[in-house]
């Protein structure tokens, strides 16, 4: 079989134009095709994960599913912030999925038969979101991922299929850019994050 190349370059064109946009920057009432959709959780289900546990869970809402969601995670924020309650954040859970064409909820199932620490399975779910990120990209589309609001509410879980032991891990809106950004995401040097050995233990650095 002939080995296939891929444009590495385009590739790293993509990863370096991610970036987060927000709802109110897409174009209202722009639909993104089905299609496309399944496409960007097909590459969502290709993230690497131990054991193939294959942990990721998503609810996805379109068309009129988005003025039930809008009403649902308001709701349950209002209902169980207590005394964290914010208005602003509050009419944000209202107002945002409204603005998307597709809003994806990230579920975390949690599999106690292979007894895999915690954290894998969570990271494993955050590799898939990053699939979803540069699918996104790739498309020309923008997308938010957002861990406001009801998140960390342990009574939005049950609203999703997820039980108690399961994570409920953030919401993923899509929608059309209304305009997209000219300047990329800002970073420090990699290499002020980097530690590179050459020399073998024996040696000082």
């Amino acid at each position: 079989m002939k080995e296939k190349k891929y444009n590495a370059e385009q590739l790293n064109s993509i990863i370096l134009h991610r970036r987060s946009i927000y709802p109110y920057q897409y174009e209202k009432g722009k639909v993104v095709p089905d299609e496309i959709i399944w496409q960007i959780l097909e590459n969502a289900n290709r993230a690497p994960n131990h054991k193939q546990t294959e942990p990721w869970r998503f609810t996805v809402f379109s068309g009129d599913g988005l003025q039930y969601f809008s009403a649902l995670q308001a709701t349950i924020y209002k209902q169980h912030a207590g005394n964290d309650f914010d208005e602003s954040r509050y009419k944000k859970l209202f107002d945002y999925p409204l603005m998307s064409s597709h809003v994806i909820v990230i579920g975390m199932k949690r599999n106690e038969t292979n007894k895999l620490p915690e954290i894998e399975e969570i990271e494993a779910t955050a590799c898939a979101v990053q699939n979803m990120f540069l699918s996104v990209t790739a498309y020309g589309l923008g997308c938010y991922w957002s861990t406001a609001g009801i998140t960390y509410f342990e009574e939005a879980k049950a609203h999703f299929q997820l039980t108690k032991m399961d994570r409920l891990l953030g919401f993923f809106y899509i929608g059309h850019i209304m305009k997209p950004p000219v300047a990329i995401s800002k970073r420090r040097p990699v290499q002020e994050k980097v530690t590179w050995i050459r020399r073998s233990a024996g040696n000082t650095l």
